[in-house]
């Protein structure tokens, strides 16, 4: 049976967005490159073909203004990797001049950001998230895209999720390049982080909740099977949310359930009884069964994302809370507060503040917004805010899927990191993107 072209781009960017989850959600400078060069091809696959060159061609004419600053925000994060003389330094970044005589470095040239390389690969992150998005807007323009990419993750989400959980219920061992050092006690499966495993999970569970609510609308039954899968999927997902033990991925979770049982239950004006079912369901088979089945002692803790036993030891003097990480980042922004210390460079901060940590130290803030606003600065930080504001903040942008994941994104930015990984920033421009309101998606 021959594939359609649609099917064909569509399969490459789900390739592509398994390769970022495979490798711990693209977070690392290898699988950057990787990305951008995967992302590159299939863009330049694209343009190939008149329809999608089409679709291209009018998205860049009516967006013209925030590709605009786009394009001023990367050419500044490129500025912040350009080496600069000492003096020219020491006025746009008096606190790196500092550094390098304290330090004693003998070095006529050096740049704004406290780690130039690490700055360069998320410069090319960004070049990379760029790229998706002409790529859905050239590619997913029907619903039928759209819920096949959800079906997608749906499927995907759970194979993943039933990985975690096995490799969980036998003590995580190492396996290939998996080290299961860190969290030896709750799922993660591909990913270092139990948080990023959790959220990366519910993309997924909104994913098969979507599906399943426009497949109920209708009256056949000609996916009847992929229904039931869905809600195997559906259980999958759950089980992975719920053994990471993550409090934020939890809260997350029950944050999700409740918009949707307010949504199906109150706004919903279709009387859609099978769904408001299986959103019942759901709630009673993770609240009363698998969360106490997987710890009925701490049945309520693992919604408490503020708990204060979570504790970052830095050396045996020295225990930092993620509240107290937070509160050095925000402290450490008033250094650097025009011009930043550029992306990525927030280990190297703290590793110069803190000489005695020995080998362990904290690579992020553990609040994306105190963080980002750090490594950008003022400056940086208006171009990107302009290009969110003009873009982003339209009216037909707001649907309820776009408004259960900013509640998600202001969660995120102010208690983790998760919005640096290149996976979860691709996930949420994609939903974004893909719950637009417009006649750019168009019915089947």
């Amino acid at each position: 049976m021959l594939i359609s072209k649609n099917k064909k781009h569509q399969y490459l960017f789900f390739f592509i967005l398994t390769i970022y989850t495979i490798f711990n959600g693209g977070n690392s400078n290898i699988s950057i490159q990787i990305n951008f060069i995967l992302v590159s091809l299939l863009f330049l696959f694209c343009l190939k073909d008149k329809n999608y060159k089409l679709h291209f061609n009018i998205f860049c004419k009516k967006s013209k203004i925030p590709i605009v600053f786009y394009f001023l925000f990367l050419s500044y994060l490129i500025f912040q990797i350009i080496p600069l003389p000492i003096e020219v330094l020491k006025f746009f970044s008096f606190e790196k001049f500092n550094i390098i005589k304290k330090l004693n470095f003998n070095t006529s040239l050096s740049a704004i950001s406290l780690s130039p390389t690490n700055s360069f690969f998320q410069f090319l992150n960004f070049v990379t998230l760029f790229i998706s998005v002409l790529i859905i807007k050239m590619i997913f323009y029907t619903e039928r895209h759209q819920y096949r990419f959800y079906l997608f993750l749906s499927f995907f989400g759970a194979i993943i999720s039933f990985f975690a959980v096995v490799l969980y219920l036998n003590g995580n061992p190492d396996l290939f390049f998996l080290k299961k050092n860190f969290y030896k006690d709750s799922s993660t499966g591909f990913f270092t982080n139990r948080t990023v495993f959790s959220i990366f999970l519910l993309f997924c569970f909104i994913a098969s909740l979507q599906y399943l609510k426009k497949e109920n609308f209708k009256k056949n039954n000609d996916n009847f099977f992929i229904k039931v899968y869905t809600r195997l999927a559906i259980i999958f997902i759950t089980i992975g949310i719920v053994t990471s033990f993550s409090r934020i991925g939890n809260f997350l979770f029950l944050i999700t359930l409740l918009f949707y049982f307010i949504e199906t239950f109150y706004l919903d004006k279709t009387k859609n009884r099978s769904f408001k079912y299986i959103i019942l369901l759901i709630f009673l088979f993770d609240v009363f069964i698998i969360g106490y089945y997987f710890g009925a002692s701490e049945l309520l803790n693992r919604f408490l994302f503020l708990n204060e036993e979570l504790v970052l030891t830095i050396s045996k003097d020295q225990n930092f809370t993620r509240l107290d990480i937070i509160n050095f980042g925000f402290r450490s922004f008033k250094d650097y507060y025009i011009f930043g210390y550029g992306t990525g460079g927030f280990e190297t901060l703290f590793q110069l503040n803190f000489l005695d940590s020995g080998n362990k130290f904290a690579n992020h803030a553990h609040g994306d917004l105190v963080e980002f606003v750090g490594e950008f600065g003022l400056v940086g930080s208006f171009l990107i805010l302009v290009v969110i504001l003009i873009f982003f903040l339209k009216k037909e942008f707001i649907s309820f899927v776009n408004i259960l994941l900013t509640s998600y994104l202001i969660i995120i930015l102010f208690f983790d990191f998760s919005f640096h990984i290149p996976l979860i920033q691709l996930l949420f421009i994609n939903f974004f993107l893909l719950n637009k309101k417009s006649a750019h998606l168009k019915k089947f």
